[in-house]
C-alpha cells in the first residue's frame, strides 16, 4: 500500500470495519511500528520515531475516542498540547499560553477556557481534542472518526471547523471517517482501504462509485 498526501490536502481515508484504517493512522504517529514499509514525512524517514518525536516533527492526531486530563481545565490541556508541539526548544509559559489560547479560540472554546473538561459533553470534547493538536503548530492533522455519533448540526459544525483548519492554517488533514455525508462534503481525495489494501485512490465522487469499493462496503450482490 502507497499513497501520499501533498501540503493542505484534505485527505479521507475509509473502508470496512477491520480494513486497518485506525492502525496506520497509530503507524504514522507511531504509537504502532510497521511490520515493512516506510512513513516519511517531507522526503525524512520518520517511521522508527516515537511518538513524541513524530510529534515534534510536526504530526499530531485527534481521535474519536477524547483523552483528556480530567483534573485540569480547558485551557490547561490545551496548554500541554503547545508544549509538546513543533520544534526542539523549551516554549516560554507565555508563548505556549498564547498557542493554547488561540487553539481554543479556533474549536469556539475560548468561553470555556477556564472551566473544568467535566464540564464539556463528548461533542465539545473532541474540540478540545483538535484544539490541544492544533496549539502544537502541526504541518499534518490526522483525525480518527472525530464525528461519530454526532447529530446533524454538531456534524455541520465540526466539517466547517474542519474546513477551517486547511483553508486558515494550511494544515495537511488525513481523516479517518465512517460519516460518508461529511466526507462527500469534506474530502478532496479519498483513500479506501480493505484488509490492508488500498483499493482506491481519487475524488469521493469517483472514488465512492467504483465497483471494488461498493463491493467492500456492501458485497459482491449488491454492485451494479
Amino acid at each position: 500500500m502507497t499513497f501520499g498526501t501533498d501540503d493542505g490536502d484534505i485527505v479521507a481515508v475509509v473502508g470496512p470495519n477491520g480494513a486497518g484504517k485506525s492502525t496506520l493512522l497509530k503507524v504514522i504517529v507511531g504509537l504502532d511500528r510497521p511490520t515493512h514499509g516506510s512513513v516519511r514525512l517531507g522526503g525524512q524517514r520518520i517511521d522508527g520515531l516515537t511518538a513524541h518525536q513524530v510529534r515534534r516533527k510536526g504530526i499530531a492526531m485527534a481521535m474519536q475516542r477524547p483523552l483528556p486530563f480530567g483534573s485540569m481545565t480547558v485551557l490547561e490541556n490545551a496548554l500541554l498540547g503547545a508544549m509538546f508541539g513543533v520544534g526542539k526548544g523549551v516554549l516560554s509559559e507565555r508563548e505556549a499560553r498564547r498557542r493554547a489560547a488561540d487553539a481554543l479560540a479556533f474549536v469556539g472554546l475560548d468561553e470555556r477556557a477556564r472551566q473544568p473538561v467535566s464540564s464539556l459533553n463528548l461533542h465539545q470534547q473532541r474540540f478540545l481534542e483538535m484544539a490541544k493538536a492544533l496549539a502544537g503548530q502541526p504541518r499534518v492533522l490526522l483525525l480518527d472518526e472525530v464525528m461519530a455519533g454526532l447529530n446533524e448540526s454538531e456534524l455541520a459544525h465540526s466539517v466547517e471547523i474542519v474546513r477551517s483548519i486547511r483553508d486558515t492554517l494550511g494544515t495537511t488533514i488525513l481523516w479517518v471517517e465512517h460519516v460518508m455525508s461529511a466526507v462527500v462534503q469534506l474530502a478532496e481525495r479519498v483513500v479506501v482501504l480493505n484488509f490492508g489494501k488500498l483499493i482506491a485512490d481519487g475524488p469521493p465522487e469517483v472514488v465512492m462509485r467504483d465497483p471494488e469499493v461498493v463491493d467492500a462496503y456492501l458485497g459482491r450482490a449488491h454492485v451494479a
